[in-house]
């Protein structure tokens, strides 16, 4: 009855203000295997996203893995073994960019992986992780690509960014954008399922400090009619750092203030400011603070709240949550 309680609950939390009904099958399902950016090793930036009907998941970077499906599995998240989880309920891996904290659960899981598994990402992306990690130095070439021999235990996918593309042993489509993210390469991932859609930034900081690049804005662009026909069901998002942290210390991060910046010009591209009233916002990758007065995801939430005049609906998981998505 306490996992039911739980589910129910998060049900009511994501429905609030949107409109739709507690009997409606969620379109997607997202399990949060670790949530923070920063100094911790053990809750890193790492999902794991299904659709409706589908039994087995699309991770959503893999900063953190294998420990938090075992975080997962004991909320009652997750069902089965962790060997279960790993091996066959993960379809495929997508990676924003190639920072470790997106990566280091993938990499040291992957020896306990198996099944040639795809794992999507931009080709520059990809590049790193063939250069960098799987490269017989850093880590043993568990790919299919690089320095001999090269194991092919995953199939490192360079997407063009733009073009849709099937997400094998999934009924989900994709299609990647490009991110800012102070000199690297980012990206988002928008995934369809029927006429449902979820959109999954990677780490990515405001346009205005991109050095002339507009990546939120293409973004905006491409979401904006999802907005406007209420197909876009979560959007989820980083915001590093509190709002007294100066521009020149983010290093391609937002804070609240630069995020809700970012959606006012979201609401302008789909039609104005009550276009995105009860859209679901999923808050990750917050750093945490090794002063034990500061408390960054408060702060956070906070300032989220404070400036929330689109009346959006702020989301900020634990690791270990399952968010759903009608």
């Amino acid at each position: 009855m306490n996992r039911l309680r739980r589910v129910l609950v998060m049900l009511g939390l994501l429905l609030t203000g949107a409109g739709a009904h507690a009997a409606e099958l969620p379109r997607f399902e997202v399990v949060a295997l670790g949530v923070t950016g920063g100094v911790g090793s053990d809750n890193l930036s790492g999902y794991l996203l299904r659709a409706q009907g589908d039994t087995r998941y699309l991770a959503l970077d893999a900063g953190t893995l294998v420990s938090g499906i075992d975080k997962a599995r004991a909320r009652g998240s997750l069902k089965g073994t962790t060997g279960e989880i790993l091996h066959d309920g993960i379809a495929a891996y997508f990676i924003s960019h190639g920072h470790l904290d997106h990566v280091a659960g993938l990499l040291i899981a992957s020896p306990e992986d198996h099944g040639n598994k795809p794992v999507y990402g931009l080709a520059s992306t990809l590049d790193v992780l063939s250069r960098d990690y799987f490269n017989w130095e850093a880590w043993p070439n568990l790919s299919d690509r690089g320095k001999a021999p090269a194991l092919g235990w995953y199939h490192l996918v360079d997407e063009t960014p733009g073009t849709w593309f099937p997400v094998q042993g999934t009924s989900m489509s994709a299609q990647l954008l490009p991110l800012s993210h102070d000199s690297v390469v980012s990206s988002m991932i928008l995934l369809r399922a029927g006429d449902a859609y979820y959109a999954y930034f990677g780490d990515t900081g405001p346009d205005a400090l991109a050095h002339d690049k507009r990546d939120l804005a293409d973004a905006w662009k491409a979401l904006a009619p999802l907005v406007r026909s209420h197909a876009l069901k979560g959007l989820q998002i980083e915001v590093s750092f509190p709002n007294d942290v100066p521009d020149a210390k983010l290093f391609g991060h937002l804070t609240p203030a630069w995020l809700l910046r970012e959606l006012q010009a979201l609401a302008e591209a789909s039609g104005g400011a009550d276009s995105l009233r009860g859209l679901t916002v999923v808050v990750d990758h917050i750093k945490p603070s090794l002063d034990p007065a500061r408390d960054p995801r408060a702060l956070i939430a906070a300032q989220l709240a404070a400036g929330n005049v689109l009346g959006v609906h702020f989301v900020f998981p634990s690791q270990g949550d399952r968010l759903v998505f009608p």
